[in-house]
């Protein structure tokens, strides 16, 4: 099962290649999946590893702006960490939601643009987050859509593997 874990993960990785609309991507379902099905040492370096390599195809803007963004997908791996241990549809559904919200909440922080962007403070930080509602949005949509195909795909096979082997048990 562990090789249909890598794989899942690297597909993943490789889907962001695809095109496709602003923020519908793979990212925060990599991590959570990695952090969820991978033992802890690889639950956080192969989907970082993932993220890396498909960056280096589509470009890197700037390392200040690929920190934040890798902080937010260590952060979904962690709450991958909570589901491992308290797996049910509510703890995956709200830790994805926890997850798009967070990167959301982190990645328009006003502090992290030129103040020439956004005014340092309250008015700019509000701003920040109106403008960048229609990015949440496809974040969101994408992180549901992903966590369902990654989750669902391989507690799928987890199950049909299972019910095979109980098969050849009782023959």
């Amino acid at each position: 099962m562990n090789y249909f874990a890598y794989f899942l993960i690297f597909a993943a990785a490789a889907l962001r290649l695809v095109d496709h609309p602003a923020n519908f991507a793979p990212i925060a379902a990599m991590a959570l999946f990695g952090g969820t099905y991978l033992n802890k040492k690889l639950a956080f370096i192969l989907p970082v590893v993932a993220m890396v390599a498909s960056d280096y195809f589509i470009g890197f803007d700037s390392w200040q702006s690929r920190a934040v963004v890798y902080s937010c997908f260590l952060l979904s791996g962690l709450i991958g960490l909570y589901i491992r241990n308290h797996k049910t549809a509510a703890t995956v559904l709200g830790g994805t939601l926890a997850s798009s919200v967070l990167f959301y909440l982190i990645t328009n922080l006003v502090f992290l643009y030129p103040e020439a962007m956004y005014e340092h403070g309250l008015a700019g930080q509000m701003q920040s987050y109106v403008n960048a509602l229609p990015f949440f949005r496809n974040t969101l949509a994408g992180d549901l859509f992903y966590v369902g195909i990654l989750f669902g795909s391989f507690e799928t096979v987890r199950y049909y593997r299972k019910s095979q082997v109980l098969a050849r048990k009782k023959v």
